[in-house]
């Protein structure tokens, strides 16, 4: 009997397609890039103007290799099967030349989801492995080399050590300070609003002496008290009532960037945590029918759904929810370098309801897939019908405008969630004279711009085309891992080093954190792809202008490195000691260094205090962390009890479901949760505040939290939803 041999990239997908397949066939994952340059060395050979790179396999995949080797050896048909995307393309590729086989030759078959059907389908109509899309990625990954090689050491020697910079990742800090930039020098502007209430509802004054008002228009409390005073006192007559009929669209199913923006606004997951879900409920999860992929590829930047997927989400509405919601719609991407050919992120299987799955996927993996199947949905209704009415009240002197809403039809809300509340107004007839309850007058001020979340960077950055689906996570997770940025309430915020790196590359290296370069770059990748343009001549084009600013940055970028002498002598060598600062902060150094490694950490001022510690009788001092000051013993190493600075908040009205003990609001790296005041022994979590009330599906404890804009009630167990009610 022949053997087949299908290499894929990961164990689970592995798993996953041994199970649609018989006896015939053999399913091996690679566990992602097999080959790639070397760790210790430049690993780009520049010979006559051309550049090759030197691949290695890696250490950890050296067994890998092996095994690849020995059984291609045994196969009668080898199936390069890795993700459909450029990643995935170079993965085959390297597959292909460490188990000696020409990769125009290998057959390569693709899927956009990992079913039975798709996986025979694909067997049955395998293409050869597309070198431009190698090259493309070939091109990525020298262009990435290049400049961390290159620059990295650079920004090592001139401001601290541990540092690096990347075409992506530099611009993508480039927006987070200049944001902060623009806080930082942010001064606020008041200006007032004027306010009539009529019949018990609200309107703004949008005219006064027959001249529009603009925002700005009232500066001061004495104007607006000035123009309260005026109108106060007159007549108004309703001279227009407006009543129109306005849809919102339903929305397009998603794609990469949106998924991980919609998963981090509605879930609170980050992008990285949004994409590690998503690949296992691609790769495969166990269902009613067994274990199978469950979404489609989550790397793409494709808005495009397939037909059969089209009909049977009709089908799934009709049934469910109504043949009045039902509209089959087209979608089409902004980017010009999307590839139709792919799909949106969708359910494989539309009749696979989330509910069925509970009891077989993770919490966080049935909130994903509930998201993405809903989404799919409503991508498939018709548009919510709203009736909006404007109401124009007019006196001599100004005219207000009172707006509200009637949702008519929910269309694809049905599925996706509630809108915002009605805005129901009272009834008004034309010409009808009408006395103001209430004029005032309000204050307000400019505010500055928000940080971005992870969630809105991703928004800019695919906006400005930095980057593209596959890099979007890793991009926000190496700029915290590099200590560049720190998230605090779900908004990232740039260290201090951050400014030095950024201001040093907008003098030196202006390129590389211009945004419009980053994204002409990945245009010229795009390019490349498509067989436009050759990856030889991308790289070529880069390459000497920016080794030409290396050779300039070594000369011209003054020394930013901290070096105060502290007038101490060094223990070990006697040269002087200097605070220098590294990747954690300030520390002393020797001065002689790298001849003298002498270190030590700056000892902080101890603030005593009055308190003992409760486990060994010695005294409380203040210390300082990463999350402020908190208390510790004196008698530190030997005793290592802290507590909070601050008595954590106690909810009085309620207490611990699991052990009947105090409920207390707590502090972690991710922010604030409520938690019983007897952990460890008990680990009761809420991550929102918990109430004195009971969940009527399971009897558990209920927490109060905003969803979609509207205060609920959730169960802290079933997560079951309760309006809140004034």
């Amino acid at each position: 009997m022949s053997k087949k041999l299908i290499i894929v990239e990961s164990p689970a997908k592995a798993k996953t397609i041994k199970n649609f397949l018989g006896k015939g066939y053999e399913v091996v994952a690679s566990k992602g890039h097999i080959r790639d340059l070397p760790k210790t060395s430049f690993g780009i050979k520049i010979e006559n103007n051309k550049f090759i790179p030197q691949y290695r396999v890696t250490k950890d995949h050296q067994l890998i290799a092996k095994e690849l080797k020995e059984k291609a050896k045994k196969a009668d048909e080898i199936f390069i099967a890795t993700d459909e995307d450029r990643e995935g393309e170079a993965i085959g590729y390297h597959i292909a030349n460490v188990i000696g086989k020409n990769p125009d030759e290998l057959p390569r078959i693709v899927f956009h989801e990992i079913t039975k059907k798709a996986i025979k389908n694909a067997l049955e109509n395998p293409r050869r492995l597309d070198m431009n899309r190698v090259n493309a990625q070939q091109a990525r990954r020298l262009l990435d080399r290049i400049v961390g090689y290159k620059l990295s050491p650079l920004l090592n020697k001139k401001i601290q050590k541990g540092l690096s910079a990347g075409r992506v990742q530099s611009s993508a800090l480039k927006l987070v300070v200049d944001r902060e930039r623009e806080i930082r020098e942010f001064k606020p502007r008041e200006y007032w609003s004027i306010e009539g209430i009529f019949k018990g509802v609200e309107g703004n004054l949008i005219k006064y002496n027959g001249k529009k008002l603009d925002k700005f228009d009232i500066k001061t409390k004495d104007e607006a008290q000035k123009i309260v005073n005026e109108l106060k006192s007159l007549n108004y007559k309703v001279s227009k009532i407006e009543k129109k009929i306005t849809k919102v669209k339903s929305p397009a199913p998603f794609m990469t960037s949106t998924l991980q923006q919609t998963a981090s606004s509605e879930l609170g997951f980050s992008p990285k945590k949004t994409m590690q879900i998503a690949q296992k409920l691609y790769e495969g999860v166990k269902t009613p029918v067994g274990e199978t992929g469950i979404i489609t590829y989550m790397r793409t930047d494709s808005l495009n759904i397939a037909d059969e997927a089209k009909e049977s989400a009709l089908e799934v509405i009709e049934k469910t929810v109504g043949k009045e919601y039902a509209e089959a719609k087209t979608y089409k991407t902004k980017s010009s370098s999307a590839q139709e050919a792919h799909e949106a992120i969708r359910p494989v299987d539309v009749r696979l309801n989330p509910d069925e799955l509970k009891n077989y996927l993770k919490p966080d993996e049935f909130k994903l897939y509930r998201l993405i199947y809903n989404r799919f949905l409503a991508s498939q209704m018709k548009d919510a019908v709203f009736e909006t009415q404007n109401i124009y009240l007019t006196s001599e002197k100004g005219e207000f405008k009172i707006s509200g809403r009637k949702l008519v039809f929910d269309g694809f809300y049905k599925v996706y969630g509630k809108p915002s509340a009605d805005t129901l107004l009272p009834e008004f007839k034309e010409e009808e004279e009408i006395k103001a309850e209430e004029i005032k007058a309000t204050q307000h001020f400019t505010k500055p711009p928000e940080r971005y979340t992870e969630a809105s960077l991703i928004k800019k950055l695919e906006s400005l085309g930095i980057g593209r689906p596959s890099t979007y996570a890793p991009t926000i997770t190496l700029l915290q891992n590099r200590h560049y940025v720190e998230v605090k309430d779900k908004k990232l915020y740039p260290t201090e080093i951050a400014f030095t790196v950024i201001e040093t590359l907008e003098k030196y290296f202006p390129d590389i954190v211009d945004a419009n370069f980053t994204a002409n770059m990945e245009e010229m990748l795009d390019n490349v792809a498509s067989a436009k343009k050759d990856w030889q001549d991308v790289l070529r084009e880069f390459y000497k202008p920016f080794i030409e600013l290396i050779q300039k940055g070594e000369k011209e970028i003054p020394s930013q490195k901290i070096a105060k002498p502290i007038g101490e002598l060094c223990p070990q060598c006697g040269s002087e000691l200097v605070i220098r600062k590294g990747r954690f902060g300030e520390f002393i150094a020797c001065s002689n260094y790298p001849k003298c490694k002498y270190t030590r950490p700056i000892e902080e001022e101890v603030k005593k205090t009055d308190i003992k510690c409760d486990k060994c009788g010695a005294d409380m001092v203040i210390k300082r962390g990463k999350r402020g000051e908190f208390l510790a013993c004196s008698n530190f190493p030997e005793c290592k009890n802290t507590k909070p600075l601050k008595e954590p908040e106690k909810l009085d009205d309620v207490k611990c479901p699991e052990c009947g003990g105090d409920i207390i609001k707590r502090n972690s790296r991710r922010g604030e949760f409520y938690g019983c005041s007897n952990y460890p022994e008990c680990k009761f979590i809420s991550k929102y505040r918990p109430v004195n009330k009971k969940c009527p599906e399971c009897g558990y404890l209920m927490a109060k939290r905003t969803f979609r804009g509207k205060e609920v009630y959730e169960c802290i167990k079933c997560k079951h939803k309760e309006e809140r009610k004034n």
